[in-house]
C-alpha cells in the first residue's frame, strides 16, 4: 500500500552563527531527504527576534515540499536536521538559535498532541512566516478555512525586510 503525499510547509530560521549557512545546510538536507520531494523555497527575510531583544536579527524562510514521511516521523527528521547544524535546545523559548525548523501546516490536517500542534498556534501572528508563506502559495487556505490573505492584512510588512543577494 503506497502511503499518502501531504503537502508540507515549514518555516526556517536561524540568528546565530553563519545563518545563511545553517539555512543552506537545512535546504540542502531537506532536498536530500529520499522521502521529501518538489521542494520550494521563499526568498530570505530578515525579521526582527520573537521575545527578547537582545539577541541578533533572524533570517527566515519557508518551505514547500511533498512527502508521505507521518508528521511525527517529519518533526523527528526536522529536529534532526536542527541538531546536525548545531541547535542547542535549552528549553528557553524565543532565544537565539543556529536553525529553527518549525512544521507549519501539514496538508489539511489538524495535529493536536503533546509534542505537536500543526497548524502552527502562532503562524497568523508572524508577518516572517506570512510574507514568505505567501511567495510560495498567495492563495493559500488554512485547515480552519481562514485564508492566507485574511492573516497577512493583520500583520505589518514593516516587520520584515526582503533580503536581495
Amino acid at each position: 500500500m503506497i502511503n499518502p503525499q501531504y503537502k508540507v510547509y515549514i518555516g526556517l530560521g536561524s540568528n546565530l552563527g553563519d545563518s545563511l549557512v545553517y539555512l543552506n545546510n537545512a535546504v540542502t538536507a531537506l532536498h536530500s531527504h529520499q522521502k521529501i520531494n518538489h521542494l520550494r523555497l521563499s526568498p530570505f527575510y530578515r525579521s526582527k527576534p520573537q521575545g527578547p531583544q537582545d539577541q541578533p536579527d533572524y533570517i527566515n524562510a519557508v518551505a514547500q515540499f511533498d512527502t508521505d514521511l507521518g508528521a511525527h516521523d517529519l518533526l523527528a527528521t526536522l529536529q534532526k536536521i536542527e541538531k546536525n547544524n548545531d541547535r542547542q535546545r535549552n528549553g528557553k523559548r524565543w532565544g537565539a538559535r543556529t536553525l529553527d525548523l518549525d512544521l507549519l501546516l501539514y496538508g489539511n490536517i489538524i495535529i493536536e498532541t503533546a509534542t505537536l500542534t500543526v497548524p502552527h498556534p502562532w503562524m497568523c501572528e508572524r508577518s516572517f512566516v506570512l510574507y514568505p508563506l505567501q511567495e510560495l502559495s498567495p492563495h493559500l487556505i488554512f485547515p480552519n478555512g481562514r485564508t492566507l490573505v485574511q492573516c497577512i492584512s493583520k500583520v505589518s510588512a514593516n516587520d520584515v525586510q526582503l533580503i536581495s543577494f
